[in-house]
């Protein structure tokens, strides 16, 4: 199989990726409490060498598989245990799938992003994900997929079909996860980064604020993530939605804008080669605070007026506001661009 082309859109080598050093806790937490001003400065800073100013990596997220989850995470509409008012559904055709993709590509989206709510998915259903990453890898756009935790064999499964990236999230800081979530540990989710990493394929993988974590947590998530080797591609940061009816979303707020800024800034600097998307909770940031992100270093975004079951901005506003600041969306690498069929 072909190695999956680097994370990065600006011309890394790959043995940069390895060369990029862990941060301790200690010295992230030092990161988050700089003046803010330096902190964005020095963030700003690192991603001029990595990246190219104002370029901003897009991709859409769709939920193929909703609801009906037997894991306990506290934050989850979809965890079958919690009256949400998310009905549990079966995993959807090809046919809509392909629909969908082809909408976000039209969009502007280069990376398409499939998701199952699944402890793990089962051999039969990993088989018509692997088909479904096989067809949205055909039609020239990076692949992604978020699917629980994998058995053996399964990452390779999803390699052979094309998938460029395995969306794992470490959530919060180990000290802090067990107050969050109890069906799996922490350890759990690192095996299957593990599995994911050796079978070839690019890591995504982030976390939440907002859960009632502290800086010292937020610092801690942060070390975890950049002890990575090689360090994710892709690191999702999301501010709580609060969902009634779960147990952060009864308890649970988002942090305060600028602590979320500053974590943004923090993890630009411990992690220079990644991209550091906005995820949820960007639709109630206004768009000041959004730009401030940017020059914090954050150059991802999810494009479409849904993450899975929580509101984001749609793709007009997300192009108006690129416009604004003089900001372009990424164009997908060409070794992704595998042709136009399907």
């Amino acid at each position: 199989m072909q190695s999956p082309a680097p994370p990065w859109g600006a011309g890394i080598p790959r043995e940069v990726i390895n060369m990029a050093q862990a941060h301790s806790r200690g010295e992230i937490r030092a990161l988050l409490d700089k003046p803010f001003m330096d902190l964005i400065y020095e963030a700003q800073t690192v991603h001029r060498r990595h990246f190219r100013p104002g370029a901003v990596q897009v991709s859409s997220l769709l939920s193929v598989k909703t609801g009906g989850c037997p894991e306990d995470c506290g934050y989850c509409s979809q965890a079958a245990r919690y009256h949400t008012g998310v009905e549990g559904d079966g995993l959807m055709e090809l046919d809509e799938v392909l629909e969908r993709a082809r909408a976000a590509r039209a969009a502007g989206a280069t990376r398409f992003c499939l998701s199952a709510a699944w402890r793990g998915p089962k051999d039969r259903d990993l088989d018509q994900v692997a088909e479904m990453v096989a067809a949205v890898k055909g039609m020239g756009m990076e692949t992604c997929a978020t699917l629980g935790m994998l058995r053996d064999g399964q990452a390779e499964r999803l390699a052979e079909a094309g998938l460029d990236y395995y969306n794992h999230n470490l959530d919060t800081s180990p000290e802090y996860y067990a107050e969050v979530i109890g069906t799996r540990g922490y350890d759990d989710r690192l095996d299957t980064l593990r599995k994911v990493q050796e079978a070839g394929v690019n890591v995504c993988c982030g976390g939440i604020l907002g859960m009632g974590e502290s800086r010292d947590d937020r610092a801690g998530l942060i070390a975890e993530l950049a002890a990575l080797q090689p360090q994710p591609g892709s690191v999702p940061i999301n501010n709580l939605v609060p969902v009634p009816g779960t147990p952060v979303g009864e308890q649970g707020e988002p942090v305060a804008v600028l602590e979320f800024i500053r974590t943004v800034a923090a993890a630009r600097i411990a992690l220079p080669t990644s991209y550091i998307r906005l995820a949820a909770g960007r639709l109630s940031m206004t768009e000041a605070e959004q730009a401030l992100c940017f020059q914090a270093g954050a150059n991802s975004i999810f494009y479409g007026d849904e993450l899975l079951t929580t509101p984001n901005p749609d793709e007009n506003s997300d192009r108006a506001l690129l416009d604004k600041l003089g900001m372009t969306i990424e164009e997908a690498p060409q070794d992704s661009r595998a042709g136009e069929g399907c």
